[in-house]
């Protein structure tokens, strides 16, 4: 394909057990229900949200990134359902290096059940074979343990740390960097 078309028409995607498709207006509940809570912003480089309204201006905001194209975000739904449990998608994208940095949340009643694994693996399998990316990047914090599990079943490897790299909950954070090429994966697809 290329990396114009996820700008062309939103890509639906379809895995095992969830679909990760775009978000519309309508799913601010379901993002405000996660992204409200202390623990799941506990390691995001923004404020929890206090309103449904915040919840709206995020989606927006999304919008308007994806329509710029400087980022594509996925909302995640389990199959047969339409609820947003979370999302996932490319942001920091370089073109003219083919690359992008990976980004995800997902509320924690769906923790700990391999859904962001899941959901992570169909991004890089996109972004490596519709996309051309040559290198998906992450960073997490160090104390992210989830995370960082999520990203080593998908083949990232560390890179090294960027220090104090995220002013969080008022302080600053050091952040892991990490990545996965398109040769890592070739073949492990």
């Amino acid at each position: 394909m290329g990396w114009d078309a996820p700008f062309m028409k939103f890509p639906i995607i379809e895995t095992k057990r969830l679909i990760l498709r775009n978000l519309h207006c309508h799913d601010a509940h379901g993002i405000y229900s996660y992204l409200s809570k202390k623990e799941v912003m506990k390691y995001y480089d923004r404020e929890q949200l206090s309103s449904l309204q915040e919840a709206e201006e995020l989606i927006d905001s999304l919008l308007f990134r994806y329509q710029s194209r400087n980022q594509i975000r996925w909302g995640i739904t389990l199959k047969g359902e339409n609820e947003i449990i979370g999302t996932c998608g490319f942001h920091s994208l370089e073109e003219e290096h083919l690359k992008g940095e990976i980004g995800y949340d997902l509320n924690p009643a769906y923790w700990g059940k391999g859904i962001m694994s899941e959901a992570v693996r169909a991004l890089v399998e996109y972004g490596f074979s519709e996309m051309n990316f040559n290198r998906i990047e992450a960073l997490y914090s160090p104390f992210n343990y989830g995370s960082k599990k999520v990203l080593e079943k998908n083949g990232f490897k560390e890179e090294g740390i960027l220090r104090k790299r995220f002013f969080i909950q008022g302080k600053y954070m050091d952040a892991v960097l990490c990545a996965v090429l398109q040769e890592d994966k070739r073949g492990a697809i």
